[in-house]
């Protein structure tokens, strides 16, 4: 099976938008840590005369970028390739589309699987059965919502989940492998380059230097006594 989802907007990284977007894919298919990392990303030339030389990026995220990730079987679903793009990038039209001259649109998501390809919008907002035997069954119904009303109807939630100790839905534990997914995408942008990992010893284990990525070296903290 293989998942695309693709936000417009440059500078609209998958650590900005990824978590809103992607929570309900990673809930459906049971995504859990990633064995392949491999980005592409735009970059910015300077010249030196008439020559041109690529400037390393390496403070921010670029304005554009992909990223595939790919997932190993679990349980009874087989494995997932998911890719995201941004900054304008988007992944190729489908056929179903093409057909009838139909482009997809500026923010989305697409599930592939083997029976068939839906379409929905970038929070999963009217999906369609775009091919496959089930094109004509009734399209699901969903929550129209816009992000600022889908944060405003959450609230309540938020709020009782700290009166009541219960744990809310968008809990840290279960966004574990989302943001695990999030943090790896960054450290791939940084290394520039395909990634192997190894999620039970938190390494990448094809290319060493891409490591330091994944922690930080902490400065000492304030000591009274060297003041």
């Amino acid at each position: 099976m293989v998942f695309r989802g693709w936000y417009d907007f440059g500078g609209g990284s998958m650590a900005d938008m990824g978590h809103y977007s992607l929570w309900t894919v990673f809930n459906a298919l049971k995504l859990t840590s990633p064995i392949v990392v491999e980005p592409h990303r735009s970059h910015v030339c300077g010249f030196n005369g008439a020559v041109p030389y690529r400037i390393n990026n390496d403070f921010s995220f670029p304005m554009a970028s992909t990223v595939r990730f790919s997932y190993p079987a679990n349980g009874n679903r087989g494995p997932v390739d998911l890719f995201w793009y941004d900054g304008g990038m988007r992944p190729p039209i489908p056929d179903e589309l093409t057909a009838q001259n139909k482009e997809l649109p500026q923010e989305g998501m697409m599930f592939v699987g083997d029976h068939g390809k839906i379409l929905a919008g970038f929070n999963v907002q009217n999906p369609q059965i775009i091919s496959g035997k089930k094109m004509d069954a009734p399209a699901a119904k969903t929550d129209n919502l816009n992000q600022v009303q889908q944060t405003s109807a959450a609230l309540p939630l938020f709020v009782d989940a700290c009166k009541t100790g219960k744990q809310y839905p968008g809990s840290f534990p279960d966004a574990e492998y989302l943001t695990e997914a999030v943090n790896l995408y960054a450290a791939a942008l940084r290394a520039n380059k395909l990634l192997r990992y190894d999620a039970a010893g938190m390494t990448f284990v094809n290319a060493s230097d891409a490591n330091k990525y994944l922690s930080r070296e902490y400065r000492n903290g304030w000591n009274p006594d060297t003041v």
